[in-house]
């Protein structure tokens, strides 16, 4: 055989290996996250599911499910989450997604605590950059153009400082981080996406999973992954939720299409460890729970954090495979079981319903 000949064996081999050959598509994209969170949960030591409460959990959740007839229309129906079913809330969701994370506050005051006034509201959390970018819509700002973030003439880091003013004494927690999270995907758009993320979403061709690679593979600041007992490990937490986002909100269809949504774990934040602890999903060791509820920060990186993370992930998987087991033929998603989760802890804080405190780490992850 020539230099300049084919080698078929060898392609033959190639494809088969790939996962591709005459009478099969190609093999699937996987983000490895749900089988990194079992590895966690085989090897975890302070973090433990409790099986009885979480067969009960499920039951739970299943009624709650039911009784609030709870399903995707959720996600618009919040007075802050855009209501457009265009290309705006792409753009909308994409950076909500990129600054989605650390909104807890160190202070007890609650009146010192971050928060955003707006349309006679004083919202705090996670909503509280929701509100911020639709305050900053409404007068005017672009905050949703990449172009705008990497206009540094325009988008001064004081300018942003302002965009997301404080109605407390205390700023928005993370504020540069999330300054240059802006940056740094605006110039990625610009130079590998077009200036747009709707084509990253054209290369993911309707794979959840492929999109969650795509944007940890071309964005630093999403590449949610650390190393546990000599493995690295997959948490992609805000790539995940911003397939969660786009699904919820295009109910599935468009924008919102994913043939493969059921990839998307839940989102591993510190609000689903503690509403899974109160379910009497998840128990802690002494020194963890007992480190928790003295408010103290655990450093992002650390075992503890890993496991709490990690047995949440595998824990709403087993909660969703209960559901399908005790109701066979339902639809349910891990994505849903998260919103429904976090919605209801929510509203425990709000009622002032006493639960174990959430743990804190500061990160940029979630």
């Amino acid at each position: 055989m020539s230099d300049d000949e084919v080698d078929e064996d060898l392609l033959a081999l190639l494809r088969k290996s790939l996962g591709i050959g005459e009478n099969n598509a190609p093999r699937p994209a996987k983000t490895g996250v749900l089988e990194d969170a079992e590895f966690i949960y085989d090897n975890s030591t302070d973090v433990a599911l409790d099986m009885k409460g979480t067969k009960t959990a499920a039951a739970s959740i299943w009624s709650l499910i039911k009784e609030k007839d709870y399903s995707t229309r959720d996600w618009s129906k919040h007075e802050l989450h855009p209501k457009a079913k265009d290309e705006t809330t792409v753009d909308f969701i994409f950076l909500m997604d990129l600054l989605n994370f650390s909104f807890w506050s160190a202070s007890e005051n609650t009146e010192q605590q971050f928060a955003v006034n707006y349309r006679g509201k004083k919202w705090t959390g996670y909503w509280s950059l929701v509100a911020a970018i639709q305050r900053a819509l409404d007068e005017g700002v672009p905050i949703t153009s990449p172009s705008f973030w990497v206009d540094e003439e325009a988008c001064t880091d004081v300018y942003l400082k302002y965009v997301f003013r404080s109605a407390s004494g205390e700023e928005m927690p993370l504020l540069q981080d999330r300054t240059y999270c802006m940056r740094k995907a605006g110039y990625v758009l610009q130079e590998r996406f077009n200036g747009s993320f709707i084509t990253c979403l054209d290369e993911a061709n309707g794979s959840a999973a492929a999109l969650v690679n795509l944007l940890v593979d071309n964005f630093p600041c999403l590449d949610d992954k650390h190393r546990f007992e000599g493995s690295t490990i997959r948490f992609h937490k805000r790539p995940q939720i911003l397939v969660a986002d786009l699904w919820a909100c295009f109910e599935g269809e468009s924008f919102g299409y994913f043939h493969d949504i059921e990839q998307i774990t839940m989102f591993a934040d510190y609000r689903i460890p503690q509403m899974l602890h109160s379910l009497g999903c998840l128990q802690y060791s002494p020194p963890l729970e007992s480190h928790i509820r003295s408010k103290k920060p655990i450093e992002s990186g650390h075992s503890w954090e890993m496991q709490l993370r990690g047995c949440s992930i595998w824990c709403v998987e087993l909660l969703r495979r209960e559901i399908l087991r005790q109701h066979p033929g339902t639809q349910i998603n891990a994505i849903l079981i998260d919103f429904l989760l976090y919605d209801t802890v929510k509203e425990m804080e709000e009622k002032g319903v006493e639960c174990i405190p959430h743990h804190r780490t500061r990160s940029i992850w979630y």
